[in-house]
């Protein structure tokens, strides 16, 4: 039976553990134990770079953390070292105040365009034409560089959209939107949905590194991908490996096509490319583009659940961490997840489980208001009715779909306070209307664009 009187507490405490993750987990505090610039000296991770030694030292910065890395790197250089920052439309309006070049945009936010720095933005999760500008901007800076020269690339996801240009000039802007709303709604994981991505663009798969002539080039990335392994952060997956080798094949693309049932679903232009078995290859390992590149993953999921579970520790409860369930589908993520919470909980003492990651949730019709957080919180508060446990799941970026919200907190009397306010969790689940329930509730997680990218992150506990 649910204890309801401890449930605003256990919520708070939800919150208290996530709120600090993302603090320590924040890309300042990844530059500082990671880059370091003293002397004429830049140190990336173990990567020593003397900038005399340069003819053109450029920064390249994109994704949803693209001005707070460059922010960051900044802080380290000063002015020695200026570029591009292409970040996402939502994020960049959040955190520069003045005019964003492409397409004129203000920010409302209170910190200035860093000096040396253009600024370009592009959509997310969809392309726009500000993708495209960026893209265009960024290819023609690369084509000034030469053996000379070197080139910092700041990388964090979101970039797959926000920097974008197809390879084909028959692809126009309307078909590659069409393009990734097909990807995005397909249900694939997001490694699949960027190997057909990379195939696709002139920037992804290896593309952007080959653009840069040869120049010496060091990527650092803030990671939003899987690891593939213990010591991989994600690797050529992050925002579609565009300076990295490409581990995935043109076989891969029709694989994923196939298995997913795309072809039939793509616009005209693309849907041809995968007729004609016309994809060409992206850049592979051995290529000679890639002798004079080094690639650093300076901050990922892991730091997030690392920083969950001690503070989680801090608080009093026993606590695991389990991603066994990255990728899943949302249900089955959920019932693993819970399963695993109420197993650890059977001693009888305050128990957690932290899991990072993200979750697949198919999208069918015209979907409401939410994010796959949201409507994962909300299909665990069905599952967990009259139970004392708590269920937070949010995104590090503060961006959930196409709501305000972050994600959102879910508990053993959600339910019951739904229909309190004549609100319905069953209709709101099969609408993907999830926002719309938990905010009336004051249960949305809202944090507002957060400048990081380090996935999702979901916080259980058992009382």
């Amino acid at each position: 039976m649910t204890d309801s009187s401890q449930a605003p507490g256990m919520r708070h405490s939800a919150r208290q553990i996530w709120d600090y993750a993302m603090q320590t987990a924040s890309v300042a505090q990844a530059f500082a134990r990671n880059v370091e610039y003293s002397r004429g000296v830049l140190r990336v991770a173990d990567d020593l770079f003397n900038l005399a030694n340069y003819r053109k030292v450029m920064a390249i910065s994109m994704g949803k953390a693209a001005h707070t890395m460059a922010a960051a790197l900044s802080g380290q250089t000063g002015s020695l070292v200026g570029g591009i920052v292409a970040g996402v439309e939502a994020s960049v309006e959040s955190n520069v105040q003045t005019s964003i070049e492409a397409g004129g945009d203000r920010g409302a936010g209170s910190t200035p365009m860093l000096p040396g720095f253009r600024y370009f933005s592009g959509g997310h999760p969809l392309p726009t034409a500000g993708s495209m500008t960026a893209a265009g901007a960024i290819l023609k800076s690369l084509h000034t560089l030469d053996a000379d020269s070197l080139v910092i690339f700041l990388i964090s996801g979101g970039a797959s959209a926000s920097v974008e240009t197809p390879i084909d000039p028959e692809i126009q802007l309307q078909d590659l939107i069409a393009t990734y709303r097909v990807l995005v709604h397909s249900g694939a994981p997001i490694a699949e949905i960027n190997a057909i991505r990379k195939h696709l663009s002139a920037v992804k798969g290896g593309r952007m590194a080959a653009a840069a002539g040869g120049a010496h080039q060091v990527s650092i990335m803030v990671s939003d991908v899987p690891a593939a392994s213990a010591d991989d952060a994600g690797s050529d997956a992050l925002a579609s490996g565009p300076t990295m080798p490409d581990s995935t094949t043109v076989e891969d693309c029709h694989s994923i096509a196939a298995r997913y049932r795309l072809v039939e679903k793509l616009p005209a232009p693309v849907r041809e490319l995968f007729q004609r078995r016309a994809l060409e290859e992206t850049p592979r390992k051995n290529d000679p583009i890639f002798q004079r590149s080094r690639w650093w993953t300076i901050l990922a999921s892991g730091d997030a659940e690392a920083a969950a579970a001690a503070k989680a520790t801090e608080m009093g409860f026993r606590t695991i961490i389990d991603h066994q369930c990255d990728d899943w589908d949302y249900q089955a993520a959920t019932a693993h997840l819970l399963k695993r919470l109420r197993e650890h909980a059977a001693e009888g003492t305050p128990a957690c489980v932290i899991s990072a990651g993200e979750v697949s949730v198919p999208v069918a019709g015209n979907p409401g208001t939410g994010g796959r957080n949201q409507q994962m919180a909300l299909y665990a508060a069905s599952q967990i009715a009259g139970e004392n446990i708590c269920f937070l799941s949010a995104g590090s970026d503060g961006i959930d779909g196409n709501s305000a919200a972050a994600g959102a907190i879910a508990d053993g009397i959600t339910m019951q306070r739904a229909a309190d306010l004549d609100l319905h969790p069953e209709a709101a689940l099969a609408a993907f209307n999830a926002y719309n329930l938990f905010h009336p509730l004051g249960d949305s997680v809202i944090t507002g664009p957060t400048g990081n990218n380090i996935r999702d992150l979901r916080i259980l506990l058992a009382w």
